[in-house]
């Protein structure tokens, strides 16, 4: 009789560890997934945002002209304010002088002030690269100094060019900065030849 009663306690004791290794098991599986969903990227809205080259244009805060860049790449491709993602060139900002230039903070709408046009370059292409700015719009006489630097960003930064130009009024077309890569990536000549783009740009217009 003893020896039953030993028996049944020792087969309720082994149900019973079965059932807490099992509850313990599936706390650790859920405590994993759990783990692995707040460690998962977010894919949704993802963006690459990884440059080879940087062109930056500038001109004078608060000025309410209107400055365009126009590039062309040495498969002929030709980014403008029309044409803003072409190739492998991108036009991250088209900004319009004191136009449309407005930044909500803390729930109030102010003027942003900055004047500035970025275009990246996603991959690099062997050729020659122009680099032209245009004063599209101008709101009162007299020239804008626009400041254009162009920057190779790997393995490090590097500074392809850096100058300012004068802007003389509406229609203003000038070349900055003429670039030419080789095969590998390695900058092999930098020049401001005159390249006229406007013309072409309006031209092929879609």
């Amino acid at each position: 009789m003893n020896t039953r009663l030993h028996r049944r306690s020792e087969g309720g004791q082994d149900a019973f560890t079965d059932v807490l290794f099992n509850a313990l098991l599936g706390f650790t599986f859920m405590f994993v997934v759990a783990f692995a969903l707040m460690n998962e990227p977010i894919e949704t809205g993802k963006t690459d945002n990884k440059a080879e080259m940087l062109i930056t244009v500038r001109w004078p805060d608060g000025h309410p002209d209107d400055i365009d860049t126009l590039v062309e790449d040495p498969r002929g491709n030709l980014l403008w304010y029309h044409n803003q993602d072409t190739g492998l060139m991108h036009l991250d900002r088209d900004d319009r002088g004191t136009a449309h230039d407005r930044i909500r903070v803390d729930g109030r709408e102010i003027a942003n002030p900055l004047n500035q046009e970025t275009v990246s370059l996603r991959s690099l292409a062997p050729g020659q690269y122009v680099v032209n700015v245009l004063h599209y719009r101008a709101n009162y006489g007299g020239e804008v100094p626009v400041t254009v630097k162009v920057e190779k960003l790997n393995p490090e930064v590097e500074v392809v060019y850096y100058g300012t130009h004068a802007l003389a009024g509406a229609g203003t077309e000038l070349t900055a900065v003429r670039f030419h890569l080789g095969e590998a990536g390695q900058v092999l000549d930098v020049n401001s030849n005159e390249k006229q783009l406007l013309l072409r740009a309006v031209t092929e217009k879609p």
